[in-house]
């Protein structure tokens, strides 16, 4: 455990020494709710439309949608594909960089999944004190 806590302070050392807040910046907007259903749905999906992005994640506004993949592809993350067609038509897809997120993401999703009862278990007891401490 204290190789682990160790490990970790490397890491939180190695995110606060970047002058520039790049890996920060990286690490909030790649770890957020819409980016991660982006390369999750680029991931399974392949080559996809916006609309056909936006069908597959249930509550995404256009207007954030437009914006996460944004700056996913500004990050390296997602390539954009414009073709010059008489209807013009774009299409996004993970990088190898989104694809290397997305199978690091892996492990914690399934350790997620794993301790959900957990998870349940404790926000009972929790929520089960607080009502007890409320006059």
């Amino acid at each position: 455990m204290d190789e682990m806590i160790e490990r970790s302070q490397a890491v939180c050392d190695a995110l606060s020494d970047d002058d520039d807040g790049l890996k920060r910046e990286v690490l909030t907007h790649a770890g957020n709710r819409w980016s991660l259903g982006i390369v999750h749905t680029l991931g399974v999906g392949g080559r996809l439309r916006h609309a056909a992005i936006a069908r597959r994640m249930e509550g995404v506004t256009q207007r954030m949608l437009t914006r996460s993949l944004r700056q996913l592809e500004r990050d390296g993350l997602v390539l954009r594909h414009d073709y010059v067609e008489k209807s013009p038509r774009v299409e996004y897809e993970l990088s190898d960089l989104g694809k290397r997120l997305l199978a690091q993401m892996i492990p914690l999703w399934l350790w997620v999944v794993d301790n959900a009862d957990q998870f349940r278990q404790a926000r009972m007891a929790f929520d089960n004190a607080q009502d007890n401490a409320r006059p």
